[in-house]
């Protein structure tokens, strides 16, 4: 049994992770941890095999960083904080660390088949749409797509467009356009539950991945 705690789990992603972990019948949750619970990371260490990290850009390479340096797991869905020195930190570790910008699976989809499209028709724009609390824009979503894209020779257009509004979760559409003719992928996350799957795959595949440092929910299907 995988003892697995919350980081950020008073937060509507972190609340859902929670219920995740707990409905889950190998894993057990083992604590949470929120400044709004008043339980500071470091008091739930201890117990967890894996954390799971859904706080904020400001706290997040903080987070990586106790969790590595205590040896535990750690599974981030936070964006907009600085990779390079989580790799860093996870690369002076024995623990692993796991980030992915998105966790639903049709997502991962979208950046996947993106890539194949941009080897055809290189040149894309983003659009990109969130609830009107999401605190960094670009989406990680939107910024690892782009990279993808990139990667693959195509040449996706700035400035990435970024939407926020109440009543949405997590939206985005990759449009190309080619001579005579556009193509339009489009994803919906219409509830957090869309996330679940992915988060708890990689709380199931962390601590056996073959680097320290892992990013995109692709490297795991």
């Amino acid at each position: 049994m995988t003892k697995v705690a919350v980081s950020g789990a008073a937060g509507r992603m972190g609340a859902t992770v929670v219920n995740a972990v707990e409905s889950a019948d190998d894993l057990t949750l083992s604590g949470r941890a929120d400044p709004a619970l008043k339980t500071p990371l470091a008091d739930v260490l201890e117990e967890a095999d894996v954390v799971v990290d859904f706080s904020v850009p400001a706290t997040a390479l903080d987070n990586v960083k106790e969790c590595l340096a205590a040896g535990v797991h750690v599974v981030v869905g936070t964006t907009g904080f600085d990779l390079d020195a989580a790799r860093a930190a996870a690369e002076d570790s024995e623990a692993n660390c796991f980030v992915a910008p998105n966790f639903a699976i049709g997502a991962v989809l979208m950046m996947v088949v993106s890539q194949t499209i941009a080897k055809h028709m290189p040149d894309a724009e983003i659009i990109e749409l969130h609830h009107d609390k999401k605190l960094d824009a670009p989406s990680g979503t939107a910024a690892r797509t782009a990279e993808l894209i990139n990667a693959a020779g195509g040449k996706v257009r700035e400035p990435i467009h970024s939407v926020r509004l109440p009543g949405l979760v997590a939206h985005q559409e990759v449009i190309f356009g080619g001579l005579g003719q556009t193509l339009s992928i489009r994803h919906d996350s219409v509830d957090r539950w869309s996330f679940m799957p992915g988060v708890l795959l990689a709380v199931r595949k962390v601590p056996t991945l073959p680097d320290h440092f892992t990013v995109g929910l692709e490297k795991l299907l």
